[in-house]
């Protein structure tokens, strides 16, 4: 599974590194390092919306707050 965050000024500005960290964490925690691929990218053209993130092309916006809830529901149950 590939996950990609964007790291472009917007999300950057509004979180886009403690949502990188959060999910590292989360990924290591959950053993999950042999099966997602974490990426980052600039601009996802999404700018409004928050921290940008895609999981196998899926687009969705992620604050800080709600890492854990974006991981359950998107990541893990798939």
């Amino acid at each position: 599974m590939k996950v990609t965050i964007c790291i472009g000024s917007s999300c950057h500005l509004k979180g886009s590194r403690q949502v990188i960290e959060r999910l590292q964490q989360l990924i290591r925690d959950n053993n999950l390092g042999d099966s997602i691929e974490l990426c980052g990218t600039f601009c996802m053209k999404n700018c409004v919306n928050g921290v940008s993130v895609t999981v196998d092309d899926n687009l969705f916006s992620v604050k800080p707050d709600s890492v854990d809830s974006f991981f359950e529901k998107e990541i893990l149950k798939r």
